[in-house]
């Protein structure tokens, strides 16, 4: 069984439908959903905030790369349209970890090179995955050690909304 953490954004058109897509894709394979955040937009491009959530699945059938290619159809989906880095966008889905595999590839850096950057990740990843741990440059520390390492700048960009996105049923 391959399990994923996925790390999903929107903050073009109707963001929560966006969200909500990922979820409805995934059917039975969600493990978790995170609460949705709002948070600031990363990387300095000027444009409205993101909602934001983590969604961990779970499917024997799938590796890192069948991943990638699901997480690139439910862009094309949304109508996502690459633009400009660290852009608007309708959904951005990103593979933050898949099991304990490692990329180098650069269509699929594994872990995601800079979640330990991001609050809008860690914090929604946290509220599912208490133990939940990243690996960077060699170095495994716990999620919430990721997330006091951040600025207080940071992590204050990242709210938790009344939101939640359905998650399906899963078999017993």
């Amino acid at each position: 069984m391959t399990r994923a953490v996925l790390s999903i954004g929107s903050n073009v058109g109707d963001s929560y439908a966006h969200l909500r897509s990922v979820t409805s894709a995934l059917g039975d394979r969600v493990v978790a959903v995170s609460s949705v955040y709002s948070s600031v937009p990363w990387g300095g491009v000027e444009q409205q905030d993101f909602l934001n959530a983590i969604v961990v699945a779970d499917d024997e059938q799938r590796g890192p790369y069948d991943w990638l290619e699901l997480a690139r159809e439910l862009e094309k989906a949304a109508d996502r349209v690459r633009v400009e880095r660290w852009g608007p966008r309708s959904l951005d889905v990103d593979i933050i970890a898949c099991d304990d595999i490692s990329s180098s590839d650069p269509q699929l850096l594994l872990p995601h090179p800079r979640a330990h950057q991001r609050a809008f990740v860690l914090v929604p990843w946290l509220e599912v995955d208490q133990s939940a741990s990243l690996e960077v440059a060699g170095e495994v520390r716990s999620v919430c050690e990721w997330i006091e390492s951040l600025s207080e700048e940071e992590r204050a960009g990242v709210h938790r909304t009344d939101m939640t996105l359905p998650t399906p049923n899963r078999a017993p």
